[in-house]
């Protein structure tokens, strides 16, 4: 046997090992005993299929958070001052501004996704709260839960010279929809879906041990809300 064959059965064999060791993630729970909080500070995980987003309550009076100060954009008070809800996203910054117009990304794009990668935090605001369902889950979290995730979120926005989030695109697929620059690196490891997965994780609440997939998150947050 030719030693090119047995580089290429290593290799698959390590792909295959790699891709059950991340599915089966999936199934194994990081803060499996975690419960709602009666009245707790409703917040969302929602998908599209592909991506999961953290939809956060725009403004949160017992933790003192109001995300549309903290974005840092005061033209955006009389269109968006209204909106109860906003959604927060963290993902490879080609894969995004190529996917405008509802377009799909390039194969080469998609294939330096799994190198790491520049990122941005995709930011939209709700008129109103997300419908549970197939693509979404709501579950309701102590305000001290809250406070976690509201630090995760925050700390994965890049800021500027002078401290402020930084706008990167004023527009993003939508009029209600934007993208600011983020911290870290976008790779196989590291995607937008462990994003959310590991927000959860520091908040306490349900979670993947990894989540390469939009269902991973959901698999789990949804066993967290269903007891």
């Amino acid at each position: 046997m030719s030693l090119p064959v047995l580089g290429f059965r290593a290799l698959m064999s390590v792909f295959v090992a790699f891709v059950v060791l991340m599915l089966t993630g999936t199934v194994v729970p990081r803060n499996a005993d975690f419960r709602e909080t009666p009245g707790g500070i409703p917040v969302f995980v929602v998908s599209n299929g592909f991506h999961t987003d953290l939809v956060l309550p725009a403004r949160e009076a017992r933790t003192g958070t109001d995300w549309l100060a903290r974005l840092g954009q005061p033209q955006w008070g009389q269109a968006f001052g209204a909106s109860p809800f906003v959604s927060f996203g963290w993902g490879n910054e080609a894969f995004y501004l190529e996917s405008y117009g509802g377009k799909f990304p390039k194969p080469g794009t998609v294939a330096r996704a799994l190198l790491p990668a520049k990122t941005l935090m995709h930011v939209g605001f709700y008129p109103a709260a997300p419908t549970p369902g197939e693509h979404v889950v709501m579950l309701r979290i102590a305000p001290t839960q809250y406070q976690q995730l509201v630090r995760y979120v925050a700390e994965s926005f890049q800021p500027d010279s002078a401290g402020r989030w930084e706008l990167r695109n004023p527009a993003g697929y939508t009029a209600a929809d934007f993208f600011f620059r983020a911290r870290g690196r976008y790779h196989a490891l590291r995607t937008c879906n462990d994003w959310t997965n590991r927000g959860l994780h520091e908040a306490g609440i349900r979670s993947a041990l990894k989540a390469p997939l939009a269902a991973s998150v959901l698999y789990q947050v949804r066993r967290g809300v269903s007891r």
